[in-house]
């Protein structure tokens, strides 16, 4: 695959996922719909990183969103990379055990709607990009 076609790839993976954090949503499964998102926004900055790194479009195996995002060679405006911050805790939060009690009390419905539209707002700069 050349590195359109890799970017290409990670978009629609992220648009599947982007589907199923809705449902996720929906049925209020708060801590998964966030892990989810990380994930949406995870893709996003791979598929960027294959666009801008033709010579080496494979992105690292690594899940750190803001790493990601420099590695992709991007320019984040603060309020898109504040945002970035706070998803980035979502990967860690809801897959370890220890992490996920914490996580769970924090993610009310209120709290997930508002991260909800945070990753929405990520994901349209991402593909303004």
């Amino acid at each position: 695959m050349n590195n359109i076609d890799l970017m290409n790839y990670w978009f629609e993976s992220s648009d599947s996922d982007y589907e199923t954090m809705k449902v996720l949503f929906e049925n209020k499964k708060n801590t998964w719909c966030l892990f989810l998102g990380h994930l949406i926004i995870e893709k996003l900055l791979k598929g960027l990183y294959a666009r801008n790194n033709p010579e080496n479009p494979i992105a690292p195996k690594i899940h750190n969103l803001i790493l990601l995002s420099q590695k992709a060679n991007l320019i984040v405006p603060n309020e898109i990379r504040e945002k970035i911050q706070v998803i980035n805790t979502f990967n860690i939060s809801a897959r370890y055990d220890d992490y996920k009690k914490n996580f769970a009390e924090k993610c009310t419905n209120d709290y997930t709607a508002e991260q909800v539209k945070n990753i929405r707002e990520v994901q349209k700069w991402l593909k303004e990009q």
